[in-house]
């Protein structure tokens, strides 16, 4: 599939000018300083800097949905000095310059490069440039000159080798097989020094009638036995146990991606497995950490609430002056004056409206910063219905809020920006946009009024806005601050506003030092950002806007069970830590029963460690006596594991993002992730992405746990990533997060449904298949190493050879997968009313090396009795008529017989849940058996190939015996009986919480109903 579909994309034609003439070519063909035509709906061929186009001021539109996931539009626009060159064909041959940029890298938000031509140097950036895998929208043509191509585009520097993720339970597998083969090589060791000792005392009494070669001593006997006995004894080695695992892993995602109860019908999303390799990983989650935006919430912003000027607005009050709570029936604002309103839009407070109808400066200097600085691109299809394409919902709310209060966004160039005001067309020239990014966390333009007045207007987070507003804003400040308290206690996400006058000199000197900063192809972005901070300063505080983003459903009902389940949640956000906390008390994950809440918001190294030892101090008084004994034993290469504390009470952490920058300081992450470790629920606010990934990475690190990241933007990408298990939530951010995860969805509440019940299934199926695997295995080839004891260490099989093919062919595979895709020990609807079932995965209670172990001694008494039994009973025995079955041939057959009844009817002790299918592969199994060895045993096989079925009759002789039937009966419960025995007192004397639902299941069959 694979080779497939790159062949289908590098043999796709594109328009190349070669010759001065348009003609198609493959992908394949494309070489840099090529100049192509890309047409509408078209996929772009190569990295491209955008020449020209058919849109005027040489504009395109890209969807780049590919590439990050986002489907919005974007605009790209060419140089003036090639957007000149249009569609003329000689013009863009004869078209001489020179671009020197960056080398290949993986950067889809960066571009560093220049053009010259005609002596002219000129900046190139990101605008500039398409890239690979974006899409041609809304543009009928343009050309653009190939940058680079194949592996060197950032699409193909971004598929990069994928981290291979795998199971614990994987991890264990390789370590056992390496020591079976170790134990392969003993047990053949062992038969061939045997086979040596009896050559020499027992061997010389056969030379009469077997003599020897020449030079084949003792010795050279055991040589060869023992490489016999590695092929007789091979199958203690599970190869075939690799393919079934996958087998059941692929069946089990299935049941995810069918499950009814995941799928999101709304947006028509089902769940999806988009991996196969880490489904019992699910049921061993201790960690689960957890994006807010779009993944607690529902990322549909509205326009809450606002402070203009030191004014709140948003909240409803009756005649007495006491606020009412707004609820479906309240009053909404009339919108009516604006007819270019958004319909959708809905506001409760009549006094906001008021003001910009009495043109309150101020307010109409909010507005008007709304309207202007962000990187919305409106669509408008028919005249006055307009539609905004809005790379964030923030962005998209607040300009709807403008628009609905007379300050509507119309259209924009990559030169102005034109809005109409109060019902007056204006057009702003649009001189300088300062981007944001997670580092700045704020976003500034420059523009110029109809008027000649040069403002900037900036917006982001308040605690950034603050540190560069000017001395004479204090007292605004201080009220402001309020109201943001306010609305982040209310769990509103809250943006400062607030603006400049710039002098026309220092302007335009600033503007040149900002084209030379543009142009320089070294260290461009740290220069631009020191001419930001320059102009970024002495803003005057226009407000504040707050928007609310609801949770989605069902997500503290979600948090609550997970808890049960002894789970750890920690929200990783980048909003303030007023709103975090709000969400966080919201969904359960802070609680007012909680014994304390800690803050850590200190400034400096020592304060932030200061503020973590009086945590855990007063979570532990103790705590710094028995700091020594933390390290418990070793994760890794010089790494030691921090151990789980028990405290009393139940706490909560929260740490803001400067201080989480030095807690994840090497001489600090053990101390942060010892108090958050004893903490019931953490959360850290203000992160940067990177700091996401390095909280998923120290826990990793430090504690021998499963860590599950979800998230829904790109800027989840990095955790979920880092962590074990990735999930991504297909929300409003797009779907860069869902196209690096292993498992998605639509909405969070999935996620107990996805742990709960499918994760602890899968856990639960494949340990019990690896134990009743190996058991089966291993007692199938011990037969073999007390064989050997008896036929003179020959290497001769114990079992006929078809029974050696078929037993894990054809007699054994059918029950045991049956095992590993429908056993469950109790229902989905028993996992949700006792989440307490999880705990035993987390703590690999099902399948360890202790688990392995037993099963191994198992498997040894097992043989031990399949052997020394039928042994006994066949000894100096015979028929009724007087006859010999005391034979090789009859003992086998027996011996095999017993075999296959008693691995079976352990299976049916290991099954919880039988079904038609797992009762028909058990049923089905023991037929085949019987039907194959009359068949094999019978005359007719016989005389077509005699060397291929010497065992001639030996089944109707042997099984029509009353006492081989008994030899079966007896064999077969003695093997069974330990197991019965051993798990009746378990039960009795120190049940599990398995057993304890389990019976509590029993007792209620309508309930075990699915």
């Amino acid at each position: 599939n694979r080779h497939r579909s790159d062949n289908q994309v590098n043999n796709r034609k594109v328009q190349v000018l070669i010759d001065r003439k348009l003609r198609n070519e493959k992908w394949m063909d494309v070489q840099v300083g090529d100049i192509i035509k890309l047409e509408n709906n078209q996929f772009v061929t190569a990295d491209l800097l955008l020449l020209s186009s058919s849109e005027p001021l040489n504009l395109v539109y890209i969807e780049t949905a590919e590439l990050d996931g986002e489907t919005n539009l974007k605009v790209r626009q060419a140089l003036p000095v090639t957007g000149d060159l249009g569609d003329n064909i000689e013009r863009l041959a004869e078209f001489n310059g020179e671009v020197c940029c960056e080398p290949p890298n993986n950067r889809l938000d960066r571009f560093t490069g220049t053009l010259t031509h005609a002596g002219q140097k000129y900046p190139l950036d990101n605008e500039k440039i398409l890239l690979r895998g974006c899409t041609l929208r809304n543009t009928e043509w343009c050309f653009g000159l190939v940058l680079f191509g194949g592996p060197d585009t950032k699409l193909m520097q971004n598929c990069g080798k994928s981290t291979f993720k795998r199971t614990s339970i994987d991890r264990l597998m390789n370590v056992l097989v390496l020591c079976i083969f170790g134990f392969l090589v003993c047990l053949c060791t062992i038969l061939a020094i045997g086979n040596g000792f009896w050559e020499v005392n027992e061997g010389s009494e056969f030379m009469v009638f077997l003599p020897r070669q020449d030079g084949s001593g003792a010795a050279l006997s055991a040589f060869l036995t023992f490489w016999s006995y590695v092929i007789i004894l091979n199958t203690v080695v599970p190869i075939s146990l690799y393919v079934s695992v996958e087998f059941i892993r692929l069946g089990n995602s299935f049941y995810i991606d069918w499950d009814r109860k995941m799928y999101h019908a709304r947006s028509n999303t089902p769940a999806e497995a988009r991996t196969t390799t880490l489904n019992e990983e699910l049921g061993q989650i201790k960690y689960v950490f957890s994006d807010k935006t779009g993944t607690l919430t529902q990322n549909i912003m509205n326009f809450n609430k606002c402070s203009i000027n030191g004014k709140s607005y948003g909240d409803v009050f009756d005649y007495s002056g006491q606020r009412l709570e707004i609820t479906e029936n309240t009053e909404t604002v009339d919108f009516s004056f604006n007819p270019l309103a958004d319909p959708r839009f809905t506001f409760h407070d009549h006094a906001l409206v008021e003001a910009v109808k009495l043109e309150n400066p101020e307010v109409h200097a909010f507005f008007r910063l709304l309207a202007l600085c962000h990187t919305v691109m409106p669509e408008e299809k028919k005249e006055g219905e307009l539609l905004y394409q809005a790379q964030s919902p923030d962005e998209g709310a607040l300009v709807t809020a403008a628009r609905n209060f007379g300050f509507v966004f119309r259209s924009r160039t990559p030169e102005s920006v034109s809005i109409v005001e109060m019902g007056q067309q204006r057009s702003y020239k649009l001189l300088a946009i300062l981007d944001f990014n997670n580092v700045r966390k704020r976003m500034s333009v420059i523009v110029r009024s109809p008027e000649g007045k040069l403002s900037l207007y900036c917006k982001g987070a308040d605690t950034i806005i603050y540190e560069r507003l000017h001395q004479s804003c204090s007292k605004l400040m201080d009220v402001t601050t309020e109201h943001l308290n306010e609305f982040a206690g209310e769990g509103l996400r809250t943006l400062a506003l607030a603006y400049k006058d710039l002098d026309e000199e220092y302007f335009s000197q600033w503007k040149q030092r900002h084209h030379e900063a543009s142009t320089t192809l070294d260290n461009r972005e740290d220069k631009l950002d020191q001419l930001y901070e320059e102009i970024e300063k002495d803003l005057l505080l226009l407000g504040a806007t707050a928007i609310e983003d609801k949770l989605q459903d069902g997500v503290p009902q979600t948090i609550e069970q997970l808890a049960k389940a002894d789970i750890k949640i920690w929200v990783l956000t980048g909003d303030k830590q007023e709103t975090a906390e709000n969400i966080g008390y919201s969904c359960t994950l802070l609680r007012e029963e909680m014994n304390e809440v800690f803050t850590i918001s200190g400034n400096t190294p020592e304060d932030v460690r200061q503020e973590l030892r009086n945590a855990q101090t007063t979570m532990k008084p103790d705590a710094a006596d028995n700091a020594a004994f933390l390290l418990d034993r070793n994760v890794g290469k010089g790494v030691k594991m921090i151990i789980d504390e028990v405290v009393n009470g139940e706490y909560g952490l929260v740490i803001n993002g400067h201080s989480l920058a030095y807690a994840l300081e090497l001489s600090m992450e053990q101390d942060f992730l010892r108090t958050a470790c004893m903490c019931k629920a953490v959360i850290c606010c203000r992160v940067t992405p990177l700091q996401k990934a390095q909280v998923v990475e120290l826990v990793r690190k430090y504690k021998q746990a499963v860590t599950l990241a979800i998230g829904d933007g790109a800027n989840d990408v990095s955790m979920i990533k880092a962590a074990h298990i990735g999930v991504g939530i297909s929300g409003q951010e797009g779907t860069q997060a869902v196209l690096s995860s292993d498992y998605s969805f639509a909405q969070f509440r999935f996620l107990q449904h996805l742990l709960l019940v499918h994760g602890r299934w899968s856990y639960l199926r494949m340990c019990k298949f690896l134990r009743y695997f190996f058991y089966k295995n291993f007692t199938f080839t011990f037969v073999h190493f007390w064989y050997a004891f008896f036929c003179g260490f020959s290497a001769q099989t114990v079992y006929d050879e078809w029974f050696i093919t078929l037993y894990n062919l054809v007699y054994t595979a059918l029950p045991v997968l049956g095992m590993g895709l429908f056993d469950q020990d109790v229902n989905d609807a028993w996992s949700f009313q006792h989440p307490q079932l999880y705990i035993p995965g987390q703590l690999n209670l099902y399948f360890s090396k202790m688990a392995f172990f037993k099963c191994a001694l198992h498997s040894c008494y097992s043989s031990l009795v399949l052997f020394f039994i039928p042994y006994a009973a066949m000894h100096d025995t015979v028929r009724n008529d007087g006859k010999d079955v005391a034979d090789y041939q009859s003992f086998a057959l027996l011996t095999q017989t017993c075999l296959l009844f008693a691995v079976s009817i352990q299976l049916g002790l290991e099954m919880s849940y039988w079904t038609a299918v797992n009762t028909l592969f058990v049923l089905a199994s023991l037929a085949m058996y019987f039907a194959v060895t009359f068949t094999m045993n019978s005359n007719g096989m016989f005389l077509i190939l005699p060397s291929a079925f010497p065992f001639i009759g030996a089944a109707r002789n042997s099984l029509n015996q009353p006492n081989v039937w008994l030899t079966i009966l007896l064999t077969t419960i003695l093997c069974v009986l330990p197991v019965i025995i051993y798990r009746f007192l378990l039960i009795q004397i120190c049940p599990t919480i398995n057993d304890k639902v389990t019976v509590a299941a029993g007792e209620n069959p309508l309930h075990m109903t699915c």
